[in-house]
């Protein structure tokens, strides 16, 4: 049978014993996670949503959480405990990915494209995509499965979330060309258009909806889909009043997301500044 389906048919089976079956084909299924054969995710023209959500790829990460076993793993300098189906990455050279040192994790079944730059410290979980030219700032995440576009900016402390479970659901997506600022969150499976821009301190969830001044638009998460922010927006944090009850008697607002403009030339020139920390 061919990978899908053996990990699939692997990932029902119910047992606690694990022979060379399941190392040889979680094995294989890795090294097709780390060299970009296989995603979590990827883009579907077909799907209203843009990306299409691969279940049997997440399965085959939890197979490989169910498989192993937890042991000492002491690589040159830095010691620490986890799956043994699960070490550090081991960065192809031919990528020409820079990974500056100082604390950065890099953990085995993600993909880094050709030039991807990493500052210290910094993380990326496992089943994360990771295209070419993308710089990922000091202190920043990439949780399990995210897909993150080509030449993207993730600025320090930004916290891009996981969707590992349920296997169904489609992990935040970042697209080609976002510039993500400081202290940003993304989660719960956001999509983040081609081109846009998110101001220091956005948080983008689920349940937030955003309001876009520009195009007199509110997105939400709904029952067809995920909250997906338009290609080119600029978002920054905001506050809404709240109009009944306590709340509008003690002047309380609630925070939310605003698109205050798209892409223009002056926030081109802002992020092409960007281009000479890499």
């Amino acid at each position: 049978m061919n990978l899908p389906q053996h990990i699939e048919e692997l990932y029902a089976r119910e047992t606690k014993e694990f022979g060379e079956e399941y190392y040889r084909a979680f094995d294989e299924f890795k090294m097709a996670l780390n060299g970009g054969q296989v995603r979590a995710a990827e883009p579907d023209v077909s799907s209203p949503a843009r990306w299409r959500v691969n279940a049997w790829v997440k399965k085959g990460i939890l197979l490989g959480f169910r498989i192993g076993r937890i042991v000492e793993m002491p690589p040159s300098g830095f010691q620490f405990r986890d799956k043994h189906t699960f070490p550090l990455k081991l960065v192809p050279g031919d990528h020409n990915v820079r990974v500056v040192p100082g604390g950065s994790s890099i953990r085995d079944g993600c993909y880094l494209g050709r030039n991807v730059t990493c500052m210290p410290p910094m993380y990326v979980n496992v089943g994360a995509y990771i295209d070419d030219g993308t710089m990922i700032d000091s202190h920043a995440l990439v949780g399990s499965c995210a897909q993150i576009g080509k030449r993207c900016h993730l600025s320090a402390a930004a916290q891009i979330g996981g969707v590992l479970e349920p296997v169904g659901a489609l992990p935040v997506i970042i697209e080609d060309d976002v510039l993500i600022g400081g202290n940003c969150g993304v989660y719960e499976g956001t999509i983040v258009g081609q081109g846009s821009v998110l101001g220091a301190g956005t948080i983008l969830t689920g349940s937030t909806p955003v309001y876009d001044l520009v195009r007199d638009a509110v997105y939400r998460r709904s029952e067809e889909g995920p909250l997906m922010i338009p290609s080119g927006a600029v978002v920054v944090p905001g506050a809404r009043a709240v109009t009944r009850g306590r709340g509008k008697d003690w002047n309380l607002s609630l925070y939310t997301p605003v698109i205050v403009k798209y892409r223009d030339e002056q926030t081109d020139q802002a992020v092409r500044l960007e281009e000479l920390l890499r």
